[in-house]
């Protein structure tokens, strides 16, 4: 937000400097990131001297030159070689000397140093309005009038408005400060505790009696949406320029002038907060304002010249058709807006609901001025003043005539906001006591009122402005803000007691795995938990007022924010991805549901090639390694399942005590597609919170050690590409005997296997408590697997 140093001085009287008012905003809450100069003559004309041509001789080397003699008070005239048509014996000119800077109208600027000019000498230039910023004419030299002493600065005869502009990083709950009226308001309140010498200058206004009659009526259909509506006829206006004063403090923070009537309804919002819209009265059909909703699918032209179609939520002004003539708050009508043909205004000063007003804005994706503050909440109490202040300038300087008496909806006062503070939360929160007096003080400054003082504490009453303030700690920072956090000083000894943190502690678990990630290469990424809208999902929670369409539903998955980090390192020659997120993910089922998860991405390869080894290529068991590494500090009993799961071309699930453990398979083509990454993706998903709950209070678990060596058999199967690792786990598990555990280690698709084929290697460990088996036992219950998996799947042995 850009602040006016003289603007706000308009409000507040003091002698300090701007560089000392931005030390003290910054101070109190208003942060100052920069001070600016703002110039209504780029350069304040430095260096442009008043000079007088003495001789105007032609070029003798071309035609569209000439060589003067220019006289600026100096021992010698100076030589400068000018291409003016215009330029002749006589005039007195606007010199810009040796060492002065020319600004031009697309920003760029350069420097008046000595030349020669096909061959002649040119000691200056002599300038046009427009190479000055003082006009658009650029078809001749600037001719000065004959009263202007030669040798003098051009700036002595024509004003440079000069002011100091400072680039405030408002923070959104402070709508209080969005104008130089409320930081003028704050500051005043600094410098009174302080002692410094400062005048706040209040808003005043007389009331005005308008001339004659008119027949405007006001209709307001909805008063919760628009709690305080005025508006003023006023007629023969003349909509012109406005006064220098005025477009030099707009242009300094950085508004383009419109005419006399625009500006003044943007001088009332940033000096005051309070946006108002100014139609033409004669475009008004049937001279009758109606205030509610329009019709949905209803099209209405705002002034960007854009055809906008209504959803029938936003809050309309209309015409006695019910025809629109402006978003409420918002954006103006083009059909309705003041031009220089306009002789009669309406001008409107409301307060809008806020949350309509956000909803339309989001909506119709605009963000103006007036959107911005009616969204936060204007002062409701300050509606009418600044009209009437309106009103008065609009008399003086578009020489018009108040018609009538003001139109006014306020059907319902805006109490305050009551509340308890009491001093020994103040200490205990600041830990410092300050004096009780200096309290009531501060809170007078801000406009709150002390009702009553109570056993240790006040009584107070906020006013409807301050929407930030409804609980005794915002009082309490408002208390510190104005007292200063500068003044409160830390304690040189500060004592506490070591807390160990339980085994039961998230952190703790979530901290452990972390660690062993990020010692095996991993970087840990944190993504937005807002994503696309997903087509047709019905358990997706989508957001009421989306930022956009990319920011519309809460995420059910970590894999898809994963991706997008891969492919933002891939096309950064970065192809080796190891990253990992905590995170949650949500649903909307019976009711709504989160769950936090621990998401695992790796793609490219293990390791880096050195030396000592070549490239590894990542796969499904190296990622399985560094999930099963993870699971085992939970000291649990764990089994392995097969998982069909769209995002995986293969998958693997975890479990334990029948809960799910892990989720983790191979990338499926179509989400690498979606995502535009080119190389195969590992994913796993470990359900966080299932696993702080199952985890064993001790990570220490031991077994008996078998006596009898433990034996491992593999098959290398051929099946169809609809078989999964499930069902032949499934299978495995209807064959008695010693068969302890099975594994899948291998998958394989591609060349050099039949069309629709597809090839599983498994591991099987066979084991008796009771005696060493003999080959003749092992080769039997092979054969009982073998025989299962012809039988069931059609499955063929792979040499």
């Amino acid at each position: 937000m850009k602040i006016s140093d003289k603007w706000l001085r308009k409000h507040l009287d003091t002698n300090l400097s701007a560089e000392k008012m931005g030390v003290i905003l910054t101070d109190i809450g208003l942060e100052v990131e920069g001070i600016e100069v703002y110039e209504s003559v780029k350069g304040s004309l430095k260096g442009i001297l008043v000079g007088q041509v003495l001789s105007c001789e032609q070029h003798p080397n071309a035609d569209k030159l000439k060589v003067t003699k220019v006289h600026i008070h100096e021992a010698e005239p100076l030589q400068i070689v000018c291409g003016a048509p215009n330029v002749s014996t006589g005039q007195k000119v606007a010199v810009a000397t040796l060492g002065s800077r020319i600004y031009l109208q697309n920003g760029d600027s350069f420097k008046i140093a000595k030349s020669k000019l096909r061959g002649e000498l040119s000691e200056g230039m002599l300038c046009a309005e427009d190479e000055l910023g003082l006009g658009e004419a650029h078809d001749g030299i600037m001719v000065l009038p004959d009263t202007y002493e030669v040798g003098r600065p051009l700036s002595d005869y024509i004003n440079v408005e000069q002011d100091e502009v400072y680039e405030i990083g408002l923070t959104p709950n402070r709508t209080d400060a969005m104008s130089h009226y409320g930081v003028a308001r704050d500051m005043q309140a600094y410098l009174s505790l302080n002692k410094i010498p400062s005048t706040f200058k209040k808003i005043e206004t007389t009331p005005v009696k308008g001339k004659g009659k008119h027949d405007f009526k006001l209709e307001v259909e909805n008063e919760d949406l628009v709690p305080r509506y005025f508006g003023a006829v006023i007629s023969e206006v003349t909509v012109g320029e406005s006064p220098d004063w005025l477009k030099h403090l707009l242009k300094a923070i950085g508004i383009n002038p419109v005419n006399n009537v625009v500006d003044i309804t943007n001088y009332i919002l940033h000096s005051y907060g309070q946006p108002l819209h100014a139609f033409d009265a004669e475009k008004i059909k049937g001279h009758e304002i109606k205030v509610g909703l329009a019709a949905h699918g209803t099209k209405f032209r705002t002034l960007d010249g854009i055809e906008r179609q209504l959803n029938g939520s936003e809050i309309m002004i209309k015409d006695s058709d019910h025809q629109p003539l402006c978003i409420a708050g918002i954006l103006g009508g083009e059909a309705s807006g003041v031009t220089s043909a306009t002789t009669s205004v309406f001008l409107e000063s409301a307060y809008f609901n806020p949350i309509a007003i956000r909803k339309a804005a989001k909506a119709h994706g605009l963000n103006t001025d007036a959107s911005f503050r009616f969204e936060r909440g204007v002062d409701p109490n300050l509606t009418k003043t600044v009209l009437l202040k309106a009103i008065d300038m609009v008399l003086e300087l578009c020489g018009g005539k108040l018609k009538g008496d003001i139109l006014e909806f306020s059907p319902k006062k805006i109490e305050n906001f009551n509340l308890i503070l009491r001093y020994s939360k103040i200490d205990q929160i600041l830990g410092i006591k300050i004096h009780r007096e200096a309290i009531k003080e501060i809170l007078k400054s801000l406009d709150i009122q002390v009702m009553n003082d109570i056993r240790d504490g006040l009584e107070i009453s906020v006013p409807p402005y301050r929407a930030d303030v409804t609980r005794e700690i915002d009082v309490i920072e408002e208390v510190l803000r104005i007292y200063g956090y500068n003044k409160v000083v830390s304690q040189e000894k500060i004592a506490f007691s070591p807390v160990g943190l339980a085994l039961e502690d998230q952190d703790a678990l979530e901290n452990s795995w972390a660690r062993v990630l990020q010692s095996h290469g991993f970087n840990e990424v944190m993504n937005n938990s807002l994503t696309p809208i997903k087509e047709g999902g019905t358990d997706v929670i989508s957001l009421l007022n989306p930022l956009s369409k990319e920011l519309s539903s809460l995420r059910q998955s970590l894999l898809e924010g994963l991706l997008q980090n891969a492919d933002y390192n891939i096309k950064r020659k970065n192809q080796d991805i190891k990253f990992f997120e905590f995170g949650k993910i949500y649903f909307k089922k019976e009711k709504y549901e989160e769950r936090k998860q621990l998401g695992i991405l790796v793609s490219g390869n293990n390791h880096a090639e050195n030396w000592m080894l070549s490239k590894s290529p990542t796969d499904f068991f190296i990622l399985k390694g560094y999930v099963t590494l993870l699971l085992d500090k939970l000291g649990l009993d764990t089994q392995e399942k097969g998982l069909q799961d769209s995002r995986f071309i293969e998958g693997l699930e975890i479990v334990a005590n029948g809960k799910t453990l892990a989720r983790m398979g191979q990338v499926s083509k179509e989400l690498l597609k979606n995502a535009d990454v080119e190389q195969a993706a590992y994913y796993a998903e470990i359900e966080f919170e299932t696993c702080q709950a199952l985890r064993a209070n001790s990570n220490f678990k031991f077994k008996d050690i078998p006596k009898f060596n433990k034996i491992r058999r593999d098959l290398a199967l051929l099946v169809d590409k609809t078989v999964s690792y499930q069902q032949l786990l499934q299978a495995s598990e209807q064959v008695s005997g010693y068969l302890k555990k099975v594994q899948l280690f291998d998958v394989y698709e591609g060349n050099n296997l039949p069309e629709g084929k597809k090839s599983y290697a498994l591991s099987f460990e066979l084991l008796s408590t009771e005696k060493t088996l003999e080959e003749a036992e092992i080769t039997a219950i092979m054969n009982k697997l073998i025989k299962k998996y012809k039988q069931v799947f059609n499955a063929e042995l792979r040499s």
